[in-house]
């Protein structure tokens, strides 16, 4: 640097070098942005009355402290529990500060509250393998809603694959019923229908909307994400339980009442299964999981039958085939032929505009050094005037 010019060492250009007076001009000009700003005003206001409240008070509380004149506690116990609670009051405000970048959560939980109290409402209408077979019934309603809200688009291949799905569960599940019985355990009333509606919807309803939420914050991260979506979970269900209470009386707030090890074991299950579904909704998409969790119910059902000597009906394996040629076609490289060969032709259409562009690019930049060297050769004829 010489005379207040900083020289690149690359490229050989100069620039004026900051000094020590234009950046005091300049922090004066912030100072001066700032006084004429009345919101700043009125933070610096509360920001030297409430120092030198708090300031002033410190000496006093230090000398309240003692006893007989001296210290009967640790001062380094008060310096740590100083910087404990200055953690959790860093911690409460981050958390608030990124409860509003997470508010889309709050729809999901919600939702998901609802299903989980649904799960066992249903039973009350219809037994274990029709209430299986209508929550067949999400998987349709979830391609819709994905098309809907997250603008997903399915071939017809693919649609017909949803509906393989949907009849090869529901074929497997017909296994589980007696001969002669039929599916609905009591007479359907209005309730059931509701019930159902609000069964198939509301779920598939939640998980889309909660792949939306966790990928449109892609880049915060998942367990961040997690903490608001069970916080707002749990604070749904207690609102559940402090509902319960007012109908039903004080005796009701024990949410332990009843439970045995089988329930904890039930709630461990649930956790597991909420925290790997928040994997799937971030990384991948409701579809997988549909299917994901119906190969696992035939891996149920062959488990069973190699331990316990459980005996594979016809129906069941009618509808592990039935599944297995939905799974491939819905995720066959022919279902999205159409779409790829869509993708080419603008690939194809990209590369030929790269390569007229980059004709240009070639063009203009041998112009450019046409018309740099004719400069030259101008420059070498003009003579050199003395310094």
């Amino acid at each position: 640097m010489k005379n207040g010019m900083a020289e690149c060492s690359v490229c050989r250009s100069r620039l004026v070098s900051p000094s020590s007076k234009a950046i005091s001009r300049a922090y004066d000009n912030y100072n001066y942005k700032i006084r004429v700003s009345s919101k700043q005003r009125a933070l610096n206001v509360f920001l030297v009355v409430g120092d030198c409240m708090l300031v002033g008070l410190q000496p006093v509380l230090v000398y309240m402290s003692k006893v007989d004149g001296k210290f009967n506690f640790s001062p380094i116990s008060v310096n740590f529990l100083t910087e404990i609670a200055k953690v959790i009051f860093a911690m409460v405000m981050l958390l608030f500060q990124a409860a509003r970048n997470n508010m889309l959560l709050a729809v999901p939980a919600g939702l998901y509250a609802i299903n989980n109290y649904l799960k066992f409402t249903m039973q009350l209408y219809f037994n274990p393998a029709t209430v299986k077979m209508l929550s067949n019934l999400k998987v349709l309603v979830i391609a819709v809603l994905l098309k809907m809200i997250m603008k997903r688009r399915f071939s017809i291949i693919q649609w017909e694959a949803l509906a393989l799905l949907l009849i090869g569960i529901s074929i497997n599940q017909l296994r589980s019923l007696p001969e002669g019985a039929t599916t609905v355990a009591v007479p359907i009333a209005t309730g059931a229908y509701i019930c159902t509606f609000i069964f198939v919807t509301v779920p598939s309803l939640a998980s889309v909307y909660n792949e939306y939420a966790l990928k449109s914050q892609y880049d915060t991260s998942i367990y961040l994400q997690n903490l608001f979506l069970y916080g707002y979970g749990a604070i749904f269900n207690f609102l559940g339980i402090l509902g319960t209470v007012i109908y039903k009386g004080p005796g009701s707030f024990d949410i332990l009442q009843g439970h045995s090890r089988a329930t904890m074991f039930l709630i461990l299950n649930n956790a597991a299964q909420g925290i790997l579904s928040s994997f799937f909704f971030k990384y991948a998409d409701t579809i997988l999981k549909k299917y994901s969790s119906t190969v696992a119910t035939i891996f149920t059902g062959i488990a069973s039958a190699a331990l316990f000597g459980h005996i594979l009906t016809m129906n069941f394996l009618l509808g592990i085939s039935i599944v297995f040629i939905s799974m491939h076609q819905f995720f066959s490289p022919l279902s999205k032929a159409k779409d790829e060969q869509q993708n080419g032709n603008i690939e194809l259409v990209d590369a030929k505009d790269g390569h007229r562009a980059k004709d240009s690019f070639i063009n203009m930049a041998a112009g450019a050094t046409e018309e740099a060297s004719h400069r030259i050769e101008s420059d070498d004829r003009v003579p050199l005037l003395p310094r």
